[in-house]
């Protein structure tokens, strides 16, 4: 199967918490065996569906990943921010028709708790692949159910319990 190839869109401020979502968010894409193709820093989460749109018209990308921390201030702001952000990147996602994972920790939450949530990089991560091959698996022309290189198990629901 071809190597997936990422983008990733990274906000600025609160950079300290979005550096390390990078870093880990990397080493993720590494150990998934997709290559990130660029890594997009922008001011702020508000500012992210542009430099989004721009990697989906790219044909070297397969999907987006955007990381960003919303932090709670005195205002409603945080929740506007995110609220519109992410409802943007889902709409590009669907007028492209490739994966966009939501690697956005926030609103409502302390720098502490943004701190605590680094990991959101890495499922942001995951997801994106596992669209992507579960995309690829619904565009493959050949029988699916006997393709080594599509993972059998992607794209259904394990029963637990």
């Amino acid at each position: 199967m071809e190597k997936i190839n990422l983008g990733i869109v990274a906000s600025e401020f609160n950079y300290d918490i979005t550096y390390a979502m990078v870093e880990l968010a990397k080493e993720h894409a590494k150990f998934l065996d997709a290559n990130i193709g660029v890594v997009l820093k922008v001011p702020g989460v508000f500012d992210m569906p542009l430099a989004v749109k721009k990697l989906l018209e790219r044909d070297d990308i397969d999907c987006v990943v955007t990381l960003g921390a919303v932090i709670e201030g005195q205002t409603e702001h945080d929740e506007v921010v995110a609220q519109h952000a992410s409802r943007k990147i889902a709409d590009l996602s669907l007028e492209y028709g490739k994966p966009v994972a939501l690697g956005i920790a926030g609103p409502g939450m302390s720098r502490l708790e943004a701190h605590q949530r680094v990991e959101y990089a890495k499922r942001a991560v995951e997801a994106a692949v596992k669209m992507c091959k579960v995309l690829r698996k619904t565009e493959s022309k050949s029988d699916k159910d006997d393709d080594p290189d599509i993972d059998p198990n992607v794209g259904r629901f394990l029963e637990m319990g």
